[in-house]
């Protein structure tokens, strides 16, 4: 399907001629009005491109412009303006983030040299978008695999605030899903630098000393400094520093946009989530406690969480030979050696950590038989491999 562009403007002739004169280069669309085309991307949106006239009853280009930039990020903006005041265009660029900015009467040639461009550089965007979550998104996923085998226990925790993040941005169509979920799971990187009795203790609920307590806490900003050396992941990171600190709701000098902020939050609650289900409590009792303590947060949070299925990520539990494991399911159980924490409860199985048991297993350091969940995603891998 060809990339969608949306025309704006309150005169109904000038949008007809657009379309004659347009559609056969691009797929076009047309709103009379601010309105009408909020309505439209809401409905049959994302576009690639929206076109506005500035001057429209009601809601101005300029007022469109900045709210299609909150509702699809990646849109390519133009505007068009028959009064071309240098402060109305510092406004249109500052406010609405413009790619072009066209004077009325804008000629049938000017308008489709203009569209060409800013589909291209929507295609440019879209490109390095699908590159950043794909590649490095996989990246990361090789560097979390290789550190679950390093201090399980940690990681095991930030695999389960992955998936529970990723059905709580899923229902509330967060922009950017990809961020929130290797926030998720990097969110305990830090604690490669501790030993495992302080994370076993911290797991289990055992009571720090004040040194351990303290080198615990600084684990976020551990992670932080690894994490912000490296190019575009500079919001993950900062989102990853302030997962235990409720922030001001007002931005300030040293806090970065509402998205991330936001970002932060939802890690925050997240893990005070998972650490809630560690312990003992309830799905429900967990979220209503949490929904208590955190009124100011967006309902429609709470209200994704309240939705989170037991049964999609636990499945059926049942004993499973350590030569019949597959990718996805998750152990329900600690495998340890004598002298070591393998795997974590709760851990899902990964190609690496296949391959570590099945090593272990054949030195008989671990039994043959494991209890693991049956997700329905592991459930069908099994079912087409029998």
């Amino acid at each position: 399907m060809a990339d969608k562009v949306l025309l704006v403007d309150d005169d109904s002739s000038i949008l007809g001629e657009y379309r004659r004169s347009l559609s056969r280069e691009f797929q076009i669309e047309t709103a009379l009005g601010g309105q009408e085309a909020l309505r439209l991307t809401a409905e049959n949106g994302p576009y690639a491109v929206v076109v506005s006239d500035m001057r429209m009853p009601g809601m101005d280009g300029l007022q469109l412009l900045s709210s299609i930039k909150s509702q699809s990020p990646d849109a390519i903006r133009v505007m068009l303006t028959d009064d071309a005041d240098m402060d109305t265009a510092i406004n249109a660029i500052n406010e609405g983030s413009i790619f072009r900015f066209l004077k009325k009467p804008c000629s049938r040639e000017i308008m489709a040299k203009t569209l060409t461009a800013a589909l291209m550089q929507y295609r440019l965007v879209m490109a390095e978008k699908q590159l950043l979550e794909q590649t490095l998104s996989s990246s990361i996923q090789v560097l979390i695999e290789v550190l679950s085998l390093v201090n399980p226990a940690a990681f095991s925790r930030a695999e389960r605030a992955r998936r529970y993040i990723h059905h709580v941005v899923t229902l509330m169509k967060l922009g950017n899903p990809w961020q929130y979920e290797v926030a998720a799971m990097m969110s305990q990187l830090g604690c490669v630098t501790l030993p495992s009795e302080t994370i076993d203790a911290v797991y289990s609920g055992e009571k720090l000393s004040p040194s351990e307590q303290a080198q615990y806490d600084a684990h976020p900003r551990v992670a932080y400094d690894l994490l912000s050396k490296i190019p575009r992941l500079e919001p993950i990171a900062w989102m990853i520093e302030h997962q235990n600190q409720a922030l001001p709701e007002a931005a300030t000098d040293d806090l970065p946009t509402a998205d991330i902020r936001q970002g932060a939050e939802i890690l925050r609650l997240i893990l005070a989530y998972e650490r809630l289900i560690h312990k003992g409590t309830s799905r429900s009792e967990a979220v209503h406690l949490l929904s208590r303590q955190n009124k100011d947060f967006s309902p429609d949070f709470f209200e994704a969480l309240v939705t989170l299925d037991p049964n999609a990520e636990e499945g059926e539990i049942r004993k499973c030979r350590v030569e019949d494991l597959v990718p996805g399911m998750i152990i329900q159980q600690e495998v340890r050696t004598p002298d070591a924490l393998l795997v974590s409860k709760g851990q899902e199985v990964t190609a690496p950590l296949l391959l570590k048991l099945k090593n272990f297993h054949a030195r008989r350091a671990i039994g043959r038989d494991l209890a693991v969940s049956m997700p329905a995603t592991a459930l069908a891998f099994v079912k087409g491999a029998s």
